[in-house]
Order: structure tokens, then C-alpha cells, then sequence
């Protein structure tokens, strides 16, 4: 018996690595694709779904809010993808809510896969509402409270994942949908926008200074005023890079120079 999966996410290229590595399982059968939020709304309320993989983060309605608006006694079980925020990351390990990081590694959807079947087995695949309540909650938790910061990044290393302390990056470049962590010569890639990281980061350590990069304040080591408006930063490891008139003016105020 096959499971009718349905397969949501925003970015295209995510759809379909995804659904080229689920075609290698004989027993799921990808029945239909959502690039948003809404989509996967319309079909979960309109067509039965033994499986699905659903992106955390998506414009205008997420993952959570895609669970919210269905309800828990129609969703199907659930694999959620997720970008690498540790909070989100502990809340399913904690609930035994199964994930995926992006980039997908097939043998993590495997294991993935293997967590679904047991659970449909054993009729536990359905999170009960105290159980779904806690995730949200503690995934709020980690977003939104002003006074907390992230300490760490959970980032990918060839084939294996390692927890990367924010004191150890030096700078943050913004990729499109992406984010790249410079952190001691090396590189690393995160699905977070440079907005949602300047958010979340702590300002007394992080600044942005351009609309594509953030600095951490600790590697600055030379500041470079260029005309009325612009300027630069030199940082510890050589690295220049351009800030502008109002980063200039955050860094002013922030540290007196």
C-alpha cells in the first residue's frame, strides 16, 4: 500500500529534490506538490493525505500556521522541514515530531520515513492538542521573546551537522533566501533572510551594517569614514567590507565613535 503524500514548500528546487528522493521509495507516491501555505490548505481540506512534508517557514502562512488553520484531527502524520533554527530544532526533538533539515540528506528522509511508518503502525502518528500546543509555544518561545538571542547554528558540514556558536562568526552575507556565516576562513549556509537574523541575533553583539551583511561587533578592527555617507569596516581576519550611511549611524551610536 502506497502513502498518498502531499509535498509543500516555497522554493521549487526544494519540491523537487524532494520529490526525486521520495520516488526512490516504493511505498510513497507523491500525489501532489504546494508551493505556499494556502495551497496546502486548499488541498488537506479537499483530498485525503496519508503523508506530509511541510515546510516551517513559508510567506504569509507557515507550516504552523497551515497546521492551525487545518486543525489537528484532519491532519495527516507530518514531516515538517525546517531552516536551522535551533529552537525549532529542540521543540521536535523534545515532542518526537519528526523533521528534516534543507538542503534534504537522503539518508536522514530515510530515517524520516521509517519514524512515519512506525507511528502509522502503531496509530500514533497524529500529535495530540497538548502536545502541538507545547511545540507552538516553545517555538514562539525562542522567535519572538525580545530578550532572547540565538547562541548557536546548526549547520552543515559535507554529510554531517555541527552546532556553531554566533561568537564564532565573524560576519554574515545575505544570499537571496539565504544566509552564508563567515566563521574562521569557512562558510557556511543557512536558510534564514538577513532580516529574520538581525532579529534575532543579539545587537550588542551583532550589527547590520549593510543591507547585505551584519558584522560581529568583537572582529571590527579598523573604521574607514568614506564622504558624508558611506564608509567601511575592516575586520580582524582582513576582511573589508561596505557599511552604510545608516549603519554607519547605528555603529556611531551604538558604540560613541
Amino acid at each position: 500500500m502506497s502513502l498518498r503524500t502531499l509535498i509543500v514548500d516555497d522554493e521549487p528546487l526544494a519540491l523537487e529534490l524532494l520529490s526525486l528522493l521520495l520516488s526512490e521509495h516504493e511505498d510513497i507516491e507523491v500525489v501532489a506538490q504546494g508551493g505556499n501555505g494556502v495551497e496546502a490548505v486548499q488541498y488537506l481540506q479537499s483530498k485525503p493525505i496519508d503523508l506530509l512534508f511541510l515546510d516551517v517557514e513559508m510567506p504569509k502562512m507557515g507550516g504552523f500556521d497551515v497546521v492551525e488553520r487545518v486543525g489537528l484531527q484532519q491532519l495527516p502524520p507530518t514531516v515538517f522541514a525546517t531552516a536551522f533554527h535551533e529552537h525549532a530544532v529542540r521543540a521536535f526533538d523534545i515532542h518526537a515530531v519528526d523533521y528534516i533539515t534543507k538542503p534534504v540528506n537522503p539518508e536522514r528522509l530515510s530515517l524520516a520515513l521509517e519514524r512515519v511508518r512506525e507511528k502509522i503502525a502503531s496509530k500514533t502518528a497524529l500529535l495530540t492538542q497538548e502536545q502541538f500546543s507545547a511545540v507552538l509555544q516553545g517555538l514562539h518561545n525562542g522567535i519572538r521573546q525580545s530578550d532572547s538571542y540565538l547562541t548557536r547554528f546548526l549547520v552543515k558540514i559535507g554529510e554531517k551537522e555541527i552546532l556553531l556558536p554566533v561568537e564564532k562568526i565573524d560576519w554574515i552575507e545575505a544570499a537571496e533566501y539565504y544566509c552564508c556565516l563567515h566563521a574562521d576562513g569557512h562558510r557556511y549556509m543557512v536558510r534564514e533572510s538577513i532580516s529574520d537574523l538581525s532579529n534575532n541575533l543579539d545587537p550588542k553583539q551583532f550589527l547590520r551594517i549593510h543591507r547585505s551583511s551584519i558584522v560581529n561587533l568583537n572582529r571590527i578592527r579598523e573604521i574607514y569614514r568614506e564622504g558624508p555617507l558611506d564608509g567601511s569596516i575592516v575586520l580582524s581576519n582582513g576582511q573589508t567590507l561596505k557599511m552604510s550611511k545608516t549603519g554607519r549611524a547605528k555603529l556611531t551610536e551604538l558604540t560613541r565613535v
